[in-house]
């Protein structure tokens, strides 16, 4: 199977079944080539009728002359009719079976026809068959960038190529080269100074490897397209962009060279059109990895964990049906959901951060508690929709772990989800507010025999992805930055507008970047193709540098254009992203319509202070006209007890004053006092120590107030107090137990949980 490029030029091919290098029939055959041949085998080619009676008769003289065959006569319709008939004997009576058979093959053919199959299946030597092939395999060029010495040696070697192939016989084949030069040149086919330049050139030493610039692409063509017989080609024309291909090549052996110092192997980089849908470039893997790490392995095809790749869908789902908008503020606290408990990449703790500062930052924890309140099996859905085939299994069998890495994908469908979404926006204004569902298709490595014409077809207004979401989502993935990576995101800034997200999976396996613009999205994985960690293999630091060095390849295009029609100006609140109150400080912002769906801030509150504004009262303790009523921004008491230490402006709700006790019914905004471990837990394990001794497990809580007195009971059992960090190493037994809380002014806290032997 030969795979070309767009323009026709050769990638890579692949041996037959039969062990012979042998290219598909087709092409139009070089002016000199055609010279040389028809002088050295066939004069009278174009005058005859597949017999050649003057020639015939010449080397049957020839032949009684020199008491042995020393030719035969044979015209290139009668030598195409003997390769077709394998093994038969070189008899007077075969030659007349050849003559008979090569008049039928002139009544069929044009004479330009029966020259293209001669010159497709003459033998050239060793396993070489055909004038493409022995083209690449001697001087390793297509047939119409051969010289007339070039030309001239395939011309002669046919006719015995069993002795006379580069390698040896080398001063027989170089006399038979020159004498027909000297025939072309006595002929005024070439000129003196072209006869002496030609006669002076070497012949190659042995056969040269054919180019290789897609292995990975080529096997997966022969898998697909030749050996399932999809589509009947052995010659197949891809779109790679045979530039941007050999450029992604040296860069992807310059980078694996960089992190094989780390013990890391194997990369992988896929370039695609965003309007055609079309591979411009496909490295499976990096050349020069070597059989000992996998190097014909192709990870574009690999099923590989997610890492965090695939947030900025969830994202954009959730600004789709309307549960957050971009600025809409996400707890980011320690999180523990039925035994699960994410942690974020630097292990730390913002207490709330803005959805979509939890994107361009990674962050696990409000990406999980996103995906709670969205839903897994929306989510999963959501995905299969975006075109993703490897998340086959019930939302189930992932669960929360789904957004984190607890999935597989390949570099693919990843890359081409990105640039459905891009193309996707691209077209809204264009197709006046409505949505092609062809948008949202799979990539293609090849022209299609036919194609349909969907421009325009089938608009419709149900997207996959809404403009606006795509939209808000591209905007903030502009600035994607990683929690420790020590500001190294910053140097991946230029000229380019570019949406980027990298990705790490558990255990550093996989490092992935993707990135998109108008006109290109771009997939990276970086890694060890056996699945081998390696400290330091992350997103940002291994696969960001590949994305970005490839995009310096590409022309710039303009950003997107914001789709209007599905933006919608509203108030928001400054403080917590939701849609404002009458009681918030709020901005106009650009938001999807959807956001109208969003629900009304809940972090501020009216609240009722005394005239000093110290003190929190009601009307059990104060009139209502000497109570100063002013809105508060109040975050639960676990998310301010983070927000504190990250965020030196935000203002402590004041305390109730002493006289006062707290409305009932208040919002959890309000609570004074929460715990942080165990919290909504229903099962702790607790390790048994060496000696066999049950280990101790660490209880936290807060409080509102930064000196209030936390009492501590287990089953009615008193444990102790506490003040400022309210913390208790504990040792419970196996079973059930209830823990309860109660601080100086009487608020009671109460969870129950159950230990776990194991």
């Amino acid at each position: 199977m030969i795979l070309e490029d767009k323009n026709g030029a050769l990638l890579g091919a692949r041996i037959a079944a039969d062990g012979q290098w042998r290219f598909p029939e087709g092409g139009q055959l070089p002016k000199k080539y055609v010279s040389a041949l028809l002088e050295f085998e066939d004069r009278r080619f174009y005058q005859h009728h597949g017999i050649d009676i003057r020639a015939l008769a010449r080397a049957m003289k020839q032949n009684i002359n020199a008491g042995k065959i020393e030719s035969g006569g044979s015209t290139i319709s009668m030598q195409i009719m003997r390769l077709s008939r394998k093994g038969k004997s070189r008899s007077v009576f075969q030659k007349l079976i050849e003559a008979i058979l090569a008049t039928r093959l002139e009544i069929r053919y044009s004479k330009e026809e029966i020259l293209g199959l001669y010159a497709a299946h003459a033998p050239f030597g060793g396993n070489v068959v055909g004038l493409e092939t022995a083209s690449w395999r001697y001087f390793s060029k297509q047939p119409d960038l051969l010289s007339w010495s070039e030309a001239a040696t395939l011309a002669v070697l046919p006719n015995s190529p069993s002795l006379m192939h580069p390698g040896r016989n080398r001063a027989a084949l170089i006399a038979k080269r020159n004498r027909l030069l000297k025939r072309l040149f006595q002929k005024g086919e070439i000129d003196q100074f072209t006869f002496e330049l030609a006669t002076e050139e070497r012949l190659p030493e042995a056969p040269l490897p054919l180019p290789q610039y897609a292995p990975h692409l080529l096997e997966r063509a022969y898998r697909e397209q030749f050996r399932n017989k999809k589509e009947n080609r052995t010659r197949l024309r891809t779109t790679i962009d045979p530039a941007l291909q050999e450029r992604c090549n040296e860069i992807a052996k310059y980078q694996n060279e960089l992190l094989s110092g780390n013990e890391i192997h194997n990369l992988a980089i896929l370039v695609l059109d965003i309007e055609t849908a079309q591979v411009l470039a496909y490295i499976g893997n990096a050349p020069g990895t070597g059989k000992a790490h996998s190097e014909a392995v192709d990870i574009i095809q690999a099923k590989r964990s997610t890492g965090s790749i695939i947030k900025p869908f969830l994202f954009a789902k959730m600004l789709d049906d309307g549960y957050i908008l971009g600025e809409s503020l996400i707890p980011d606290v320690p999180t523990h959901i039925n035994g699960y408990r994410p942690e974020n990449y630097n292990r730390k703790y913002a207490g709330v951060v803005p959805a979509k500062r939890a994107l361009s930052r990674s962050l696990n924890v409000p990406f999980v508690r996103m995906l709670q309140d969205y839903s897994v099996e929306k989510f999963h859905f959501g995905l299969q929709q975006i075109g993703f085939t490897t998340f086959n299994k019930p939302p189930q069998h992932y669960g929360l772990t789904l957004i984190l890495g607890g999935a597989e994908v390949n570099l693919w469908e990843v890359t081409n989800a990105y640039a459905c979404m891009a193309r996707t926006l691209n077209h809204f204004s264009e197709n006046n507010g409505l949505y092609n569902p062809n948008d949202f298709r799979k990539s293609v490595y090849f022209e299609p025999k036919k194609r349909s014409n969907d421009k325009g077809a089938g608009l419709g207004n149900q997207p996959v992805l809404s403009a606006a979401a795509i939209y808000k989502t591209f905007e903030a993935m502009r600035e994607v930055e990683r929690p420790g990576s020590e500001g190294d995101w910053q140097q991946f800034q230029s000229s380019q507008k570019i949406a980027w997200k990298t990705g790490t999976s558990f255990g550093f396996r996989d490092a992935w970047a993707v990135g998109v613009n108008s006109k290109y999205a771009v997939g990276v994985w970086a890694g060890n193709a056996d699945g081998e960690g390696r400290p330091g293999l992350v997103g940002v630091k291994a696969a960001a540098p590949i994305l970005f060095d490839v995009f310096s390849l590409l022309p710039g295009g303009k950003w997107f254009e914001a789709p209007h029609d599905e933006l919608v100006d509203i108030p928001v609140c400054t403080k917590s992203g939701y849609r404002a109150l009458d009681i918030c400080d709020a901005d106009t912002l650009s938001v999807p319509l959807s956001g109208l769906k969003t629900k009304a801030c809940s972090y501020h509150q009216l609240i009722h202070l005394d005239a000093a504004e110290q003190y929190q009262v009601n009307s059990s303790c104060a009139a209502t006209s000497e109570m100063v009523h002013k809105p508060w921004f109040v975050l639960p008491p676990l998310e301010a007890h983070y927000a504190i230490s990250r965020d030196p402006s935000y203002k402590v709700i004041p305390p109730y004053r002493a006289d006062c006790a707290p409305a009932s019914g208040a919002s959890s905004n309000h609570q004074t006092l929460q715990l942080i471990y165990p919290k909504d837990i229903e099962q702790i394990f607790i390790p048994t120590n060496l000696d066999g001794s049950r280990s101790a497990t660490v209880f936290k809580a807060t409080h509102r107030e930064a000196n209030a007195v936390i009492h501590w009971h287990m089953d009615d059992t008193y444990l102790g107090s506490t003040t400022d960090f309210h913390e208790l190493a504990l040792n419970p037994t196996v079973g059930e137990h209830v823990l309860t809380l109660v601080d100086g002014q009487g608020v009671r806290l109460e969870q129950a949980f159950e230990v776990i032997g194991k």
